[in-house]
């Protein structure tokens, strides 16, 4: 169909565990690679997110795409019983995380101690096939989120701002173009001389094929509190005719140096001749 990777997000819904999926689907094909969107810090010990995510590389041959986050679904915490700390808490324990996840990928003796986690003369065994480790994805609407994305990640998704812990208009309203811009400013600033090694994207919540765009744009524009306009130049929604998305990505490639596009699994098929005419240029 044209597209790089399959992503899977590490929520408690309907969907399958992401470790088992993703090792299935990477042992289904050969080019495709494989990547969480994102693995939740606070469901698995770092040094058991290690130790899959190197499994998941070496058995696919060096294709994973290993996203990790922070975590902000409310209902996910409420219903597992696990607490809920401050977001700066849940990103600062994050922050360690990932420093014991790429100190354990990197190969001999390893400790950490830090405010959250101490590990003490680990061997992160097996290792990853990709050196020094599979590539990094970290991603968030907030400045402290893509500071720590531009620093120590190759894979930067910009999203919405989810502090509120649910989905909503507010929530929403912090993905239109003028925030957008403002967030790649915070990602340029922070990144420094690695800015442009890294690979900026967004993912797309609403995708939809159709002839009348201006149609459906207004019915979520009113839905969201926003104008139409807003709508269609938010990185988060691609509505329109085949030519009028390969357009729209082609223009915010342009405007906010994205060429990572995230889409969601339902429309795959009637993205896919998107993907194929848009993959490698």
């Amino acid at each position: 169909m044209g597209y790089s990777a399959l992503y899977l997000p590490d929520h408690f819904s309907d969907l399958p565990g992401p470790i088992a999926a993703l090792m299935a689907a990477a042992d289904a094909t050969t080019k495709l690679r494989v990547g969480s969107l994102v693995f939740d810090n606070d469901y698995r010990h770092p040094v058991v997110l290690a130790k899959e995510a190197a499994t998941l590389d070496l058995l696919s041959d060096g294709r994973l795409d290993l996203g990790l986050g922070a975590g902000w679904m409310t209902s996910d915490y409420e219903k597992a019983g696990i607490p809920l700390d401050s977001a700066g808490t849940r990103i600062e324990r994050m922050e360690e995380g990932l420093q014991i996840i790429k100190g354990l990928m990197a190969g001999g003796s390893f400790s950490f101690t830090g405010k959250h986690y101490q590990i003490k003369d680990m061997e992160g065994t097996p290792l990853p096939v990709q050196r020094p480790h599979p590539p990094i994805l970290l991603g968030g609407g907030g400045r402290r989120m893509l500071t720590l994305a531009a620093r120590e990640a190759n894979i930067v998704n910009v999203n919405y701002n989810l502090s509120a812990g649910r989905p909503g208009k507010e929530v929403a309203q912090t993905g239109v173009a003028a925030a957008t811009e403002e967030k790649m400013r915070w990602i340029r600033e922070a990144a420094g001389d690695r800015f442009e090694q890294l690979e900026l994207g967004a993912y797309v919540y609403f995708a939809n094929i159709t002839e009348d765009r201006e149609s459906l744009a207004e019915a979520f524009s009113h839905t969201l509190g926003l104008s139409t306009a807003e709508l269609l130049e938010m990185p988060h929604l691609l509505v329109g005719t085949i030519d009028q998305i390969v357009a729209d990505l082609q223009a915010r490639r342009e405007r906010y140096g994205m060429s990572y596009v995230i889409v969601p699994g339902d429309a795959a098929d009637s993205f896919a001749p998107i993907a194929e005419r848009l993959s490698g240029t």
